[in-house]
């Protein structure tokens, strides 16, 4: 009775390691940067997703310039729907602040409702009239699964 006793907590330790050790589903995360912006102006990028995980939209922005990145939108909101949206200051770098005019990120957090297909469209602009329009453009396919 004692070693059975031993032999199935053993067996639980074991268990509880293992699942413990077991990788975490990765968020899925898309990074595009200024340089990436300053090839091409319209960048297109395709996610799949499970439904019910959120994903990540990670842009170059920097508002020194007067630039800003317009809202999403978003082709099936019955599909995928915006749930967060931050922007991100330069970084300091061993201590030193950025330097001026440095860009940041803007980060926006989406969450894949039910199967189907939806695009998340993004203009940067100068928003005020007479300001540069559609200078860079992203455009990302979401195939939620």
């Amino acid at each position: 009775m004692k070693a059975k006793l031993i032999l199935m907590c053993t067996a639980v330790s074991i268990s509880l390691c293992l699942s413990a050790c077991a990788p975490t589903p990765q968020q899925e995360a898309v990074d595009v940067s200024c340089d990436d912006f300053m090839k091409v102006h319209f960048i297109s990028e395709e996610v799949e997703v499970a439904s019910g995980e959120s994903f990540t939209v990670t842009l170059c922005s920097n508002p020194t310039t007067g630039f800003q990145w317009a809202e999403a939108q978003i082709s099936d909101p019955a599909t995928i729907e915006q749930i967060d949206h931050q922007f991100t200051p330069p970084a300091y770098t061993d201590g030193s602040p950025p330097a001026p005019g440095s860009p940041g990120k803007e980060v926006w957090t989406f969450k894949a409702l039910k199967p189907g297909d939806s695009t998340v469209s993004m203009e940067y602009n100068q928003p005020w009239e007479g300001g540069m329009k559609a200078a860079w453009t992203f455009v990302l396919t979401v195939v939620v699964k």
